[in-house]
């Protein structure tokens, strides 16, 4: 059996996207970081928070990696919120040097990791949900184009590329509930995918539907027959 790699359409687009959202971040204004963001209870601070922890955490999992000691990403699922609320307090200048610092050290990282290694099993925490290593770019790369948009500053969901787009539909359609059965057609991309056994068609750009299947939003830019897409829950 092959030994997974990263997908190289992720490598390809994740500096990209790592650079627009620090444009972004230099770009807010002192008082822009408590405003609310577009995920209900947090401000900017505390999406500007979780980027940078989650950036830390993928570090010290690829870090354990290399050094043949794996680590999970976070200590347990309650210490990860609590990390997140308490960065979001810090002044924003800590906060971009934390963001930016965090990137580089996870460019680092990855770099690091031995050609064998990929299929290294991680965990999300100590007994939680595991992925392998080979994973991690993608699982970064919509992180950050998913909570740059969240971030309801100068970035949304319709700025991204179709690259990015095509690769997060793929990525969530396996995660649409059982329950739920649909197919879903990209019209900019000429692409389709069924889930379960019939169900309405949900059509639209595949930025619209990447975007409706992370559960944001109310469908704007779909068309779906009988009336509105099927509510899909939050990633």
């Amino acid at each position: 059996m092959p030994v997974p790699r990263p997908d190289p359409r992720a490598l390809a687009l994740l500096p990209g996207a790592s650079q627009r959202l620090v444009r972004t971040v230099d770009g807010l204004a002192d008082r822009d970081w408590k405003e609310d963001s577009g995920l209900p209870g947090w401000s900017r601070a505390h999406v500007v928070a979780h980027l940078a922890l989650n950036a830390e955490g993928l570090t010290d999992a690829l870090t354990g990696v290399t050094a043949g000691e794996p680590a999970p990403m976070y200590r347990s699922p309650e210490a990860r919120d609590e990390d997140i609320a308490e960065l979001a307090t810090a002044a924003p200048g800590h906060l971009r040097d934390r963001l930016l610092g965090a990137i580089t050290r996870f460019d680092d990282a990855l770099g690091a990791v031995p050609d064998d290694a990929w299929h290294t099993t991680l965990e999300r925490t100590p007994g939680g949900r595991t992925f392998v290593a080979a994973e991690v770019v993608d699982m970064r790369l919509r992180e950050v184009e998913i909570h740059h948009a969240d971030l309801a500053a100068s970035y949304s969901w319709s700025d991204w590329g179709d690259e990015f787009a095509l690769l997060l539909v793929e990525a969530l359609l396996p995660r649409v509930d059982g329950t739920t059965a649909l197919v879903a057609v990209a019209s900019d991309l000429d692409r389709s995918w069924t889930i379960g056994d019939g169900g309405p068609t949900v059509t639209g750009p595949a930025a619209a539907l990447g975007w409706w299947l992370t559960g944001r939003g109310d469908g704007a830019g779909l068309t779906s027959e009988g009336g509105r897409p099927p509510r899909i829950g939050a990633w």
